[in-house]
């Protein structure tokens, strides 16, 4: 599956879930382990945990097999690994907390100012 079909297949996986504030980021160059990152947050933990065993269905029978899942028994924060895009499902507490956005939106030029 081409890189772009699964972006549309995981933005798709989490919007017919009610995921919110669906945001992707473009992590080429930043990180080796990836090249986007998705990140949504659900409105209780089992939402969290419902959103992300949605996606991991839609994922296999698109004909993919997920590298791996963490979080799925305590429901925090379900993270779901699909190679070319891991995708964060998070209580927005956890989403606060740990601000992957921020981090991952970390520029070289701005530690130099």
């Amino acid at each position: 599956m081409e890189i772009d079909q699964l972006r549309e297949l995981v933005r798709t996986a989490l919007d017919d879930m009610k995921a919110r504030d669906i945001t992707e980021l473009d992590v080429r160059g930043k990180s080796s382990v990836t090249d986007y990152m998705v990140i949504a947050s659900g409105t209780s933990k089992r939402h969290v945990m419902s959103v992300a065993q949605d996606l991991l269905e839609k994922v296999k029978a698109a004909g993919l097999l997920p590298i791996g899942t963490e979080g799925a028994g305590v429901g925090d924060w379900v993270l779901v690994d699909l190679g070319e895009i891991i995708v964060h499902v998070m209580m927005p507490d956890a989403r606060d907390f740990y601000d992957l956005e921020r981090l991952w939106r970390f520029d070289t030029d701005d530690a130099a100012e």
